[in-house]
């Protein structure tokens, strides 16, 4: 842990692992008032902004960003290469792969599942994750089909297989998703804590 940039006031319990830098990496930086909670792993070459949150074997792989108030639940897997905003709360065994970018105060319920590869096994296929907009929130067991945008403020519903851009202010339903206007008593800025 000596060879990581370490805020004040961090709690990260013994049997975390924060890895060493090898040979061009950076030291992995975590802001200050931070919980890391035990087997959780975090790469070189992330930095994460204050009071980072994880729950137990969370994994951040290299080159992801994480801003500040951001909560990274039990078994959540973030891939690397991504960058995550403010206020975002990913909840258990949540799957981020690299390549995406999740705006602020985003919400990925249980099991969520994003993904980067429109063509598993194949080649010849380029990696490009989503992009989750300001606002968002995602239900669970949902799945975010490669290089889709969830549009600010959008509502994904549990279940949901996105296959298709959603524009923002929609809620997307069903598998495939279809486009609804979204409620009005989810038409919100979406609150955190």
């Amino acid at each position: 842990m000596s060879k990581c940039r370490i805020g004040s006031n961090c709690r990260i319990a013994e049997s975390a692992q924060l890895l060493p830098p090898d040979g061009e990496q950076s030291p992995a930086s975590i802001g200050d008032d931070s919980v890391i909670r035990g087997g959780t792993i975090l790469y070189p070459d992330v930095v994460v902004g204050d009071r980072l949150q994880t729950g137990h074997n969370a994994l951040i792989r290299e080159e992801t960003t994480i801003g500040h108030d951001a909560v990274v639940g039990t078994q959540t897997v973030i891939d690397g290469q991504c960058d995550v905003g403010d206020e975002v709360s990913m909840q258990t065994g949540v799957y981020v792969p690299p390549q995406t970018t999740i705006g602020n105060r985003v919400f990925l319920g249980p099991r969520a599942v994003l993904t980067n590869d429109p063509y598993p096994l194949r080649r010849g296929g380029d990696l490009r994750g989503p992009t989750l907009e300001d606002d968002v929130s995602i239900g669970a067991n949902a799945t975010i089909l490669p290089g889709i945008s969830v549009g600010e403020r959008s509502f994904v519903a549990a279940g949901a297989v996105v296959t298709d851009d959603v524009p923002p202010r929609t809620l997307a339903v069903g598998t495939p998703a279809k486009h609804r206007p979204l409620p009005e008593h989810l038409d919100a800025v979406n609150a955190y804590r």
